[in-house]
């Protein structure tokens, strides 16, 4: 029993350096690839499936029954199978070759949260690519078909573990196509990154009182001063806003816009926060720039070293969140998800 146990034991971690071996043969042997990769057959790898592998055994089990009997119509299906068997091969090696493959980028996630690597693959040959799909560190994508002159963007998920930059820098484009009797596949190495914010914490207490006014200017988001039409309604806008009216002429919702008010903005200060832990603090004010970003308010950024004067809208909240996620790391530093 001891012996069984110290077996399986071994056998995982004996499973994994032999992994990490051939991964630093691979990286090794083709070295970094460019943004745009177009698939050699040197590149393509192939293997028989389990399938396979039973399929040669009774190919060979009907030779030597076709041998032993001095069958013509079983040496008959016997070399149709073996026939068979390597035009599959040759269509399974093919089906990748020729492929371009290139990074296709990846949308901002916040920790614990799954980022999701887009994969553009393009088809420039005149046969259809079928049943195709990517393959990372514990991760698969969904299967795809290109017809001749098809291009589609595959997604990889990747679970985030923490905030900063993540890698993927290590990928697998496979097949089974046709008949599933071989598996093809190739690696690729591409400089593959993405940014990770801090966690959103469930509870966060709320930010200080330290409104500064920016005077009489024009806000389309805020104000109650002198109206200035109807827009579109957004998502966050208040009730209050809805042109109630209109929408019961034309039932389209519409928003009413003010000008001339007076706004306002809320500063976000690092060392504002009564928290010690790092991450918590970098945590609440995510939270807080999330939250004012939804609400359409002005809000500014205090870091050690860094300051965003108060603004508004999908660069200023990109510019923040994007500062915290890398706040206090190695500029170098990309977590990866396939250790080398």
């Amino acid at each position: 029993m001891a012996r069984a146990l110290s077996v399986s034991s071994v056998l995982p971690a004996v499973r994994n350096a032999a992994g990490a071996r051939i991964r630093r043969w691979a990286r090794k042997r083709q070295g970094l690839d460019a943004d745009l990769t177009v698939l050699k057959p040197r590149r393509v790898y192939i293997l028989p499936t389990g399938v396979g592998l039973v399929f040669g055994v009774m190919a060979f089990a009907m030779l030597l029954g076709s041998m032993n009997y001095n069958n013509n119509l079983s040496f008959l299906l016997t070399f149709l199978l073996v026939g068979l068997g390597f035009v599959s091969m040759h269509s399974c090696q093919r089906n990748l070759v020729g492929l371009e493959i290139s990074f296709a980028g990846v949308d901002p996630v916040f920790a614990g949260d799954q980022a999701v690597f887009a994969i553009a693959l393009n088809n420039r040959s005149r046969a259809a690519r079928l049943q195709i799909y990517l393959e990372g560190d514990g991760t698969r994508s969904e299967t795809v078909d290109l017809l001749p002159g098809d291009s589609k963007v595959v997604q990889l998920p990747v679970d985030s573990r923490q905030r900063g930059r993540i890698g993927l820098p290590r990928f697998a484009i496979r097949t089974r196509y046709p008949f599933e009797l071989f598996r093809a596949w190739a690696w690729l190495h591409m400089k593959l990154e993405g940014i990770v914010y801090p966690a959103l914490p469930a509870e966060v207490i709320q930010p200080p009182a330290s409104v500064t006014a920016l005077g009489h200017r024009q806000h389309d988001a805020r104000g109650e001063e002198d109206f200035a039409g109807l827009r579109k309604f957004h998502r966050g806008d208040s009730p209050r806003q809805v042109a109630w009216k209109a929408y019961a002429r034309g039932g389209q919702l519409l928003a009413k816009q003010f000008s001339g008010a007076d706004t306002s903005s809320q500063w976000f200060d690092f060392d504002d926060i009564p928290v010690a832990n790092i991450e918590e603090r970098l945590s609440t004010l995510c939270r807080w720039i999330v939250d004012a970003d939804r609400r359409g308010e002005d809000y500014g950024l205090r870091l050690p070293g860094q300051t965003f004067s108060p603004a508004h809208g999908p660069a200023q909240r990109q510019n923040c969140l994007e500062a915290l996620a890398l706040f206090g790391l190695d500029p170098e530093h990309v977590d990866q998800r396939d250790d080398e």
